[in-house]
């Protein structure tokens, strides 16, 4: 087996970042209407769970691995700024915060990328 080094995804900046964007969707998905209680706000929560939790899984992993792990929670990331999207449609958020979530998204989203660059060069 090679040698890898594992990272506490405590300290990484992108955990961070997944963390604090799930916990402001679970707030927001909170206040939808109880008819979406199986819809969007289920789908909604489970995306933005799986962001900091994949990056959580995957830090302990070769760096291979993790650069899959990161995979599913960029994915995650994309599929909640759509689910985002259709929360605005749908009137459960407004402009204002519709268009903060989309930053945050893709402020993890850059960050993301670059510590996956970074995560592939070793």
């Amino acid at each position: 087996m090679t040698d890898f080094k594992r990272h506490n995804f405590k300290k990484l900046k992108i955990w961070q970042l997944g963390l604090e964007l799930s916990k402001n969707i679970l707030d927001l998905t909170d206040t939808f209407p109880t008819h979406e209680k199986y819809g969007l706000k289920s789908q909604m929560d489970r995306c933005a769970i799986s962001i900091p939790s994949n990056i959580a899984e995957g830090s302990s992993r070769t760096n291979k691995s993790f650069s899959h792990f990161l995979d599913i929670s960029l994915g995650s990331s994309f599929e909640l700024q759509t689910q985002i999207l259709l929360a605005n449609h749908r009137k459960y958020l407004s402009d204002e915060k519709c268009e903060i979530f989309e930053i945050k998204i893709e402020e993890f989203q850059k960050a993301t990328m670059v510590f996956q660059n970074t995560l592939n060069k070793n």
